[in-house]
């Protein structure tokens, strides 16, 4: 039986998700478990992650370190002696959620070594270890010493801050590679840092500059997630198009893509962010010679003013994007590509405005994240003068939302009374399975079809109808 369409508030899964908290246990949101036999056998460790789908991949494998050195990782409503509040900070909302979550832990379990990581700690490691229950501050690299960090603090008795200065960092951290990720697609990350410095963003402060991952590590992964069975990789990096150019002229994104798409087995392989200017002849050519790649893009905009995006420090102009959208589109039928819009960002008059919501309206985008403007301490943009009232930019927000939601409706028409392959990646309570297209809709059928089951991590064929679609 059709389901009804549900409207949810327009967003990416692969895109940067700053008010979202993951419990690595479970990968869901928080969700309540019970408690464990207080007769426990070995440490444990609890996490609670907020932010990108970078830090939820580099949780999940520090959670396999802990692993490996005999810790039980359980839930974060459980009792652990050890807490781990891996941090946001793009956004200052980032910035207060983090410390509210760090607070919170801290009363839930009064008697755990706490360790706060992630990007706000990395930024604000006096602030964060001010915090009362706070025992070892990190930031976004030396991970890999966590435990030895925990252990040198229990000796020494005095709450402990190893952050280091993120540009001495050069080369990319490799973390323990995931033995236990409970989903059906396979965050692979190959890169860290950004080198782009937009005046709104304070990332490239708490990631430093681009570090790419070893060619050969990141295949040895891949390999090794095929073979565990993931039918789909998603390749992900904070500055993510910039992969490569730090290693020589022989590796950059494009012949990292053309690598994985040989590997046998691998049936679906998703680009998470890429920058406009990054998508090269040679990267579209890879994109486009391998039915494996996702015929689906991520290609943040962010203004559909010119003279909103100089101010940002994005160095492109509107004419160029769309002269990239077409281009992508004549070379990939049906290619559905969503992006990033920052609203309200100081000196948006109202004809920056109306410019940028007949620019969107133009673009047939697939998906579309609205952030409001918000400042961040430390970035130039904070400081700029002309601000726009909040007022302002929720008017503006939601008069782009219903575009986003418009746009995205009549992508995903196309596909009604169609055949598409949907990855099942969770049935529900209800006996409902929920999962993607190769084109990132969002499916919700029934999970038996003519007396078989479906199950996780299962590549199916249906035929689209309208009540199967959830509008993300």
């Amino acid at each position: 039986m059709p389901l009804k369409v549900e409207q949810v508030k327009a967003n990416s899964a692969i895109a940067a998700i700053p008010n979202t908290i993951f419990d690595v246990r479970t990968t869901n949101l928080e969700v309540p478990t019970t408690y464990r036999d207080p007769q426990k056998e070995h440490p444990t460790v609890c996490f609670v992650t907020l932010g990108c789908k970078v830090n939820q991949t580099e949780s999940e494998a520090i959670a396999q370190l802990f692993r490996e050195a005999k810790y039980q990782v359980v839930g974060a409503t459980e009792e652990a002696d050890v807490v781990v509040v891996n941090t946001c900070t793009v956004t200052n909302t980032g910035d207060g959620k983090s410390r509210r979550v760090i607070r919170r832990m801290i009363r839930q379990h009064p008697e755990s070594f706490v360790v706060v990581m992630g990007c706000y700690a990395q930024t604000a490691p006096g602030e964060v270890l001010g915090i009362e229950g706070v025992d070892l501050v990190l930031g976004t690299q030396d991970r890999m010493k966590m435990i030895e960090r925990i252990e040198q603090v229990r000796v020494e008795r005095k709450p402990q801050n190893a952050v280091r200065e993120i540009w001495e960092a050069e080369e990319f951290e490799e973390l323990p590679q995931l033995n236990e990720e409970h989903r059906t697609r396979a965050f692979l990350k190959i890169q860290d840092g950004c080198n782009q410095f937009c005046t709104y963003c304070i990332i490239p402060h708490a990631r430093g500059r681009s570090r790419s991952r070893l060619p050969e590590n990141v295949l040895a992964e891949a390999r090794r997630l095929v073979e565990e069975g993931y039918p789909e990789i998603v390749l992900t990096g904070i500055h993510t198009g910039y992969y490569g150019r730090d290693l020589g002229e022989e590796w950059n994104l494009a012949s990292l893509v053309r690598e994985l798409v040989k590997m046998p087995g691998l049936q679906r392989l998703r680009l998470s962010s890429i920058e406009p200017m990054e998508y090269t002849p040679e990267l579209i050519e890879s994109i486009v010679s391998s039915d494996k790649v996702c015929p689906h893009l991520h290609m943040p905009l962010q203004s559909g003013s010119d003279r909103i995006l100089a101010r940002m420090n994005r160095p492109y102009t509107l004419n160029e994007y769309r002269d990239l959208l077409a281009r992508l589109r004549q070379r990939i039928p049906n290619l559905a590509i969503t992006t990033d819009i920052i609203v309200g960002f100081p000196g948006e008059s109202e004809d920056d405005h109306a410019s940028t919501v007949d620019f969107v309206r133009s673009c047939n985008f697939s998906g579309i994240n609205i952030f409001p403007f918000s400042k961040r301490k430390g970035t130039p943009a904070a400081s700029y003068p002309d601000q726009v009232l909040k007022i302002l930019k929720e008017h503006r927000v939601k008069e782009l939302l219903a575009v986003a939601r418009n746009s995205q409706e009549a992508f995903v028409r196309r596909f009604i009374g169609k055949p598409v392959e949907v990855l099942i990646e969770w049935i529900d309570p209800k006996g409902y399975a929920l999962g993607h297209t190769p084109h990132y809709i969002q499916v919700q059928m029934p999970s038996c079809e003519d007396g078989e089951y479906l199950v996780s991590r299962q590549l199916v064929t249906v035929v689209l109808e309208e009540g199967y679609v959830r509008m993300v």
